[in-house]
């Protein structure tokens, strides 16, 4: 709820704070809370602003603007411009009120009202050509009715002395004995005083420039030495004082650094800051006798070694009697050159825990650097490290910032609704905001679930359509302090992160995991409330190992009407909003109800082909050799890309029948397999699975399949990895079959004439065809593999054959170390003679090679030729191919040259001779005749004579 107040005056600035007195840069508190006949307005400072002052420019103004009503009017604490005295008869202009920032420093009290303009200008001597910065305020203690100046800082004399630079009114409050306190800067160096109002009101006079105040007191001045220290510079921290003291310096000089003078009683505290330039006390607010202390350019050395302006608050905790320890955790802004802390508020006790809570201004902070502000709750120890809440501006501008947080005002009751509301002030965007804290809820809630262990075999309740099932009761307390507004209240037995739960346990009342009732409450009032909730049947869910979680969710009814004020209640942010508690079911893990299982795994399986479908079934052994039972247990095989899952085992009755599925973690596909739910101790069961690797790759040696036994189980709930590599090997059924033709050959042919001059393939012999044919009927695919033929080209030192040419069909290719047709014969032309074959046979999905011819010629001897044929893989099968030489000797008739017949008939003749002449001498021609007589020879018989 945000009530927007805006200048009748573009520009003019709701409220100004400056850092130092001369650079206009320290940040403070200018707003004011009035009431004026029981309605509650606000009093807003412009420091900027116009007024109808005569030849006035930008000397300021205070709003009066009602916080339930739009647009403000101006209150007109001085309607005068500058006025003059006559010195030496002569008008001389003896104040300046040009950009005197008035109403930069505006307080209230009941009815009395200060408004001040610490840059109002007096010319203290007359015969100089320029004023000093004094200051002044207007006191108003009657509503806003009537006026009196106070300018404590308004001497006859110029300069130091004469309190020349004084400022008066740069920080001002009320104190709780009614004594006002006006805090000027001298020389940098903050100066105390104080006067009651009925001592100011009684010694104003308008038409004297000088007064002087009865019962005024002010700290003195110190040495010189202390110039531009800015001791003190910062908020007066108010207290129940009736004597102001001189603030104890030790009489240590601090050499630029910052200190606040902290009055109360009649001992003056003084608190070193700990960062030269960190503008400690910057602003500082007193709640509840502690105190917090803003340092909004407070460094930090960040990770990249560089310092960064963060900003920082320091809480000091009242101990004792003028005893202020400051808290060891301070709070740092979040966000570099926001400067956090440079305005701070105490709200009060925001949420009525006994503990004042801080408003803390980042003007300068949020995405857009618009403004940021912090609300944080007070505790025993200071102020949690943490806000709250965070407020953020709605404006930008593109001149200046917004500085939403600018000027922070709370511990206000506006709406009187009994809790402290805050206004924020945005100076760069000419705006004030009023937000309105809401009643808040304070409430203690309780959860409990009876019992926490049970035994789902003990049937305890008895439900239509569900038979006999344990149920659990829950007993829910809420003690809720709020007026009258309704709660909301869930109940859920199904925790967020497990999806089996939803199936486990239902209420009795709705049948479901989940219900939502309303209570309406009244504060203080108290509710019991009792649910029943039941198991379902064992076999309706799976997990019986995590616990039952059983959740209580409660929030106000966003729908409830709102209260008197026009506003609806919030919960304190300390307000447990969820509760949990569990259930377990009893398990089989002995007293303790903690099974810890021991897996182990085996797999076992054959080798693989390439080319195959490879139809493979591996088996496995699982056992649980743990003290416990594996709950929701079951096998992980991850599955590479080129196996597919194709069923489970069943040829062997001993094998374990399982159920399987799939499922994908990331990118790897699983197959799981149920194993017990649980796997009791001492399970060992064996079962197959049956997959297809058709997409194997002739690159891979191994293929490994992972498997792995996974249960809920929170100890030892998985076995090891076993990562089983399949053999990949190449198998081929190759067959090799050849043919001689012709099979049988006869040397030499009939009709067969040697020719001396060679031009053609027939000159050479008679041709000769080895055919040899190879089918690899696979699977797999034969590489890098050589077919070699051995044919026998000579016998006994002798030419046997001239090899012509190798005719090939199919993917092969063939070379040869001896040179085909080494004598350049004309070779006709070979049609092949193998379509027979190739009909014969199916396309082969792999093959070496289909077949070729050797052609072999010429012959000189009756040899048997035979050619060995080998396949080179692994090792290699050969086959040899045999062609018969028979030795042919038909009638034939050859010319013998004349020259052999003489010479034979010579050497025949040399023969007889020599045979005639070795007779003669054996005597062979010199025998006697055997028959005696010539008559004896006569009577011989012609047949005698014949044969003889």
């Amino acid at each position: 709820y945000l009530l927007q107040i805006q200048s009748s005056q573009p520009g003019a600035g709701l409220q100004f704070c400056f850092w130092c007195p001369l650079t206009a840069f320290w940040s403070c508190l200018w707003t004011g809370v009035f009431y004026i006949d029981n309605d509650i307005s606000i009093l807003i400072g412009a420091p900027k602003g116009n007024t109808t002052q005569p030849n006035i420019i930008e000397g300021g103004a205070v709003y009066l603007c009602s916080w339930n009503q739009t647009g403000c009017s101006i209150i007109n604490f001085d309607q005068h411009g500058n006025r003059y005295f006559y010195i030496n008869d002569i008008n001389t202009q003896v104040e300046f009120k040009s950009h005197q920032w008035f109403g930069a420093t505006v307080r209230s009290n009941g009815n009395s009202t200060l408004a001040c303009a610490p840059r109002y200008y007096w010319r203290t001597e007359h015969d100089t050509p320029f004023a000093d910065l004094t200051g002044t305020c207007y006191l108003s203690v009657d509503g806003l009715k009537t006026f009196v100046e106070y300018a404590p800082c308004r001497t006859e004399r110029h300069g130091p002395a004469g309190q020349g630079y004084c400022q008066g009114g740069f920080s001002v409050d009320f104190t709780k004995v009614r004594h006002l306190f006006v805090e000027p800067s001298l020389y940098l160096l903050c100066q105390l005083i104080s006067a009651t109002t009925e001592e100011i009101v009684k010694a104003y006079y308008p038409s004297y420039f000088l007064l002087a105040v009865s019962g005024q007191i002010q700290t003195r001045q110190v040495q010189g030495s202390y110039d531009d220290s800015y001791l003190g510079e910062g908020s007066v921290v108010r207290g129940a004082t009736n004597k102001i003291n001189p603030v104890d310096k030790n009489e240590r000089k601090r050499k630029g650094s910052l200190s606040v003078g902290v009055i109360t009683g009649s001992l003056a505290l003084v608190y070193d800051a700990f960062q030269m330039g960190s503008y400690f006390v910057s602003v500082i607010i007193a709640s509840l006798d502690d105190l917090v202390v803003g340092a909004p350019m407070f460094m930090l050395r960040g990770s990249n070694g560089r310092l960064e302006e963060l900003g920082k608050v320091y809480i000091y905790l009242q101990k004792g009697p003028l005893l202020l320890e400051l808290c060891k955790s301070n709070l740092l802004g979040p966000q570099a050159f926001s400067r956090f802390g440079s305005s701070l508020a105490p709200l009060g006790d925001l949420n009525q825990d006994g503990f004042n809570d801080m408003a803390i201004g980042c003007p300068y902070g949020g995405e857009d650097n618009q403004g940021l502000v912090y609300i944080f709750n007070g505790h025993v120890d200071g102020l949690m490290d943490t806000p709250t809440q965070s407020l953020s501006g709605q404006w930008a501008s593109s001149t200046f910032p917004a500085s939403f947080g600018f000027a922070l005002r709370g511990n206000t009751d506006l709406d009187q609704n009994g809790y402290p509301d805050l206004m924020v002030g945005a100076f760069g965007a000419d705006k004030a905001v009023l937000y309105r804290a809401r009643p808040i809820v304070s409430a203690v809630t309780s959860l409990t679930v009876k019992p926490t262990m049970f035994n789902q075999e003990e049937k305890t309740c008895l439900l239509i359509g569900h038979g006999s099932l344990v149920y659990i009761n829950i007993y829910t307390i809420y003690i809720l302090h709020f007026p009258g507004f309704v709660v909301e209240v869930q109940l859920d037995s199904v925790k967020q992160n497990q999806r089996e739960s939803i199936r486990r346990t239902l209420f009795v009342e709705s049948q479901q995991p989940s219900m939502v009732k309303s209570f309406q409450l009244s504060k203080g009032e108290r509710l019991c409330h009792e649910e029943n909730i039941y198991l379902r049947a064992d076999e309706e869910f799976r997990d019986k190992l995590s616990p039952i979680y059983i959740s209580l969710n409660f929030s106000l009814d966003p729908q409830a009407s709102l209260d008197q004020y026009g506003l609806s209640p919030i919960l304190d942010y300390q307000t447990k909003q969820h509760l949990q508690q569990k259930a377990q079911i009893q398990l089989d893990c002995g007293e303790d109800n903690i099974c810890v299982p021991d897996l182990k795994l085996a797999v076992y399986g054959t080798e693989i082909y390439l080319g195959d479908e490879n139809y493979l079934s591996l088996t496995f052994n699982a056992r649980n050799e743990g003290e416990g039972g594996a709950y929701e247990a079951g096998l992980y095989v991850a599955l590479p890309a080129e196996a597919d899952y194709s069923g489970i085992a069943r040829s062997n009755a001993s094998l374990t029948q399982l159920t399987c599925s799939y499922e994908a973690e990331n990118l790897t596909r699983y197959l799981v397999c149920d194993l017990g739910n649980p796997m009791k101790s001492g399970t060992s069961l064996w079962a197959g699975l049956r997959f297809t690797v058709p997409r194997l790759k002739d690159t891979y040696k191994t293929l490994q399949i992972g498997f792995q036994i996974r249960s809920k189980n929170v100890n030892n709930s998985e076995s090891e990895v076993v990562q089983f590599e399949l053999k990949v090997a190449a198998m081929a059924t190759v067959i090799m079959q050849g043919v001689s033709r012709p099979d049988k050959f006869i040397f030499p042919p009939p009709n067969w004439k040697v020719h001396h001059s060679l031009g053609q393939e027939q000159d050479v012999g008679p041709e000769l065809q080895h055919v040899h044919e190879l089918v690899n009927n696979g699977p797999s695919v034969l590489s890098h593999s050589t077919f070699e033929v051995k044919c026998p080209l000579k016998a006994h030192g002798q030419e046997l054959l001239y090899p012509v040419e190798v005719v090939t069909q199919g993917p092969i290719s063939c070379s040869s170390k001896t040179t085909l047709n080494a004598l350049k014969l004309k070779v006709k032309t070979h049609k092949s003679n193998t379509e027979h074959h190739i009909q014969r046979r199916e396309v082969d999905r792999d093959h070496l090679a289909d077949h070729f011819n050797l052609t072999c010629i010429g012959a000189v001897e009756c040899w048997q030729v035979h050619c060995d044929v080998g396949l080179l893989e692994k090792g290699g099968r050969s086959k040899k191919v045999l062609t018969t030489l028979m030795w042919n000797k038909p009638d034939s008739h050859l010319w013998v040259p004349v020259w052999i017949i003489i010479l034979a008939v010579l050497v025949g003749l040399l023969l007889l001779a020599l045979l005639i002449y070795l007779l003669y001498k054996l005597g062979f021609f010199k025998r006697s005749d055997p028959y005696g007589t010539t008559m004896e020879k006569a009577e011989l018989k012609p047949q005698a004579s014949s044969e003889a």
